[in-house]
């Protein structure tokens, strides 16, 4: 996936980053987040934004008050990160790191909140059973993982999806507590490549 990425974002392909204004998706995150902060007054601790991209929802979390680390894999992504931390002078530490291979050295740990908005459904088995490691290793004992994860299907280059029971094998030690339709207003190619979009919230047991 990160060859796809790669080629994606030279050529200036990424309609993910237009998610954060399509109300049906992100008012749906806004919920989820809500909840995590209930009861807390920011700063509400530290968040790990996985396969951040551009770094769209990294930003909104940091502006949210989460003290945000985010990573991804592919250069031009990250530039365009950095470049959106410049112009909006959000605060947030962006680094180039692999999900599947973390170390505390690398990001810290006692992440209270890992958000993912499409790397692990684009992973092959052995990549999820890392990243599940590696998330593991870095949260805090009362973390919260948020999992935007498509469903199974053929979509060419797109992420093939996942299905519940992958998520769970993928991370052993946490319980899958809340599966919530991620887009409740697909658009058009949305609904012809059957995203059919979730979002899986994640505690430890």
């Amino acid at each position: 996936m990160s060859v796809f990425y790669q080629l994606a974002y030279r050529i200036g392909f990424h309609p993910w980053e237009d998610l954060a204004e399509h109300p049906p998706f992100a008012t749906k995150l806004a919920e989820l987040l809500d909840r995590e902060e209930s009861g807390h007054e920011p700063p509400y601790g530290k968040a790990l934004d996985v396969g951040t991209g551009s770094g769209v929802w990294g930003a909104w979390l940091a502006r949210r008050g989460w003290d945000v680390t985010a990573i991804d894999v592919v250069e031009p992504a990250l530039r365009r990160a950095r470049e959106r931390v410049e112009q909006t002078g959000v605060a947030m530490r962006i680094m180039k790191a692999d999900v599947t291979a973390l170390s505390e050295r690398e990001v810290g740990d006692g992440f209270r909140l890992i958000l993912d908005t499409g790397t692990f459904h684009g992973l092959d088995r052995v990549e999820r059973a890392a990243m599940g490691r590696a998330v593991s290793a870095v949260a805090s004992p009362d973390a919260t993982v948020l999992l935007d994860v498509f469903a199974p299907g053929r979509r060419g280059p797109l992420p093939r999806g996942a299905t519940r029971a992958e998520v769970e094998a993928a991370f052993p030690g946490w319980k899958v507590t809340d599966v919530e339709v991620a887009d409740t207003e697909p658009d058009a190619l949305a609904r012809k490549l059957r995203f059919d979009e979730h979002w899986y919230r994640l505690r430890r047991e």
